[in-house]
């Protein structure tokens, strides 16, 4: 399984990100064109040979800054607090610690107790959400990110369950995940269900490692 699209909810539009990085790499490029033409006339006075067409120059530099800015931003930048803070996309990447409770769909009363251990790969653009207990693991299908101005940071995602080939109880199914962020985003509760497979749910808590 590899890394997917998530949409955000209530967070800053993409499209803008992508305004602005555009805005940013023109401002550069024309920095970088102006000094190189300076280059090309002081050049020119030596008697040197440089000639490259202004126009194409600029698109080269501009499309150049643009893809190694938007690299960064994807990456590593939108990780910085400051700035995670004003487009309102928290860094959620890490390993993490995992308990739930599977209910009984009756008595609502704890049936089983269980651990596990997340891994949350995520960039600007990508997340992923693998979790693993010693008889099984699942990956993240779909998901989102939403910004609860109330409540905090929240991720839903759907994930799909394979069990390991020895646990022949165990059938491959089909899942949905609610958890909600603290402030410092160093653990998260939350709630699952389980379907097309195995018909369980409960309650679960992620604490950052």
């Amino acid at each position: 399984m590899t890394e997917h699209e998530y949409a955000l909810i209530n967070g800053i539009n993409r499209s803008k990100v992508g305004r602005y990085i555009a805005a940013l790499a023109g401002i550069l490029a024309d920095v970088l064109v102006s000094l190189f033409l300076l280059f090309v006339n002081l050049a020119d006075v030596l008697g040197w040979n440089v000639n490259l067409p202004p126009t194409l120059l600029s698109l080269l530099v501009t499309g150049t800054i643009y893809l190694l800015l938007y690299r960064l931003f994807d990456q590593r930048a939108w990780r910085w607090k400051w700035l995670s803070g004003v487009i309102g996309v928290p860094c959620l990447a890490g390993e993490w610690a995992c308990r739930g409770k599977t209910l009984n769909a009756d008595s609502k009363e704890i049936e089983h107790e269980w651990a596990a251990n997340v891994t949350i790969v995520q960039t600007w653009d990508k997340v992923r959400v693998r979790l693993k207990t010693a008889q099984s693991g699942s990956n993240s299908i779909n998901a989102a990110v939403i910004h609860d101005s109330v409540d905090g940071y929240k991720l839903i995602y759907n994930y799909r369950n394979d069990p390991h080939p020895d646990e022949i109880e165990l059938r491959t199914h089909y899942g949905f995940a609610e958890l909600t962020f603290d402030p410092g985003l160093r653990a998260a509760e939350g709630t699952y269900f389980n379907g097309h497979g195995r018909y369980t749910f409960g309650r679960m808590t992620l604490t950052r490692k």
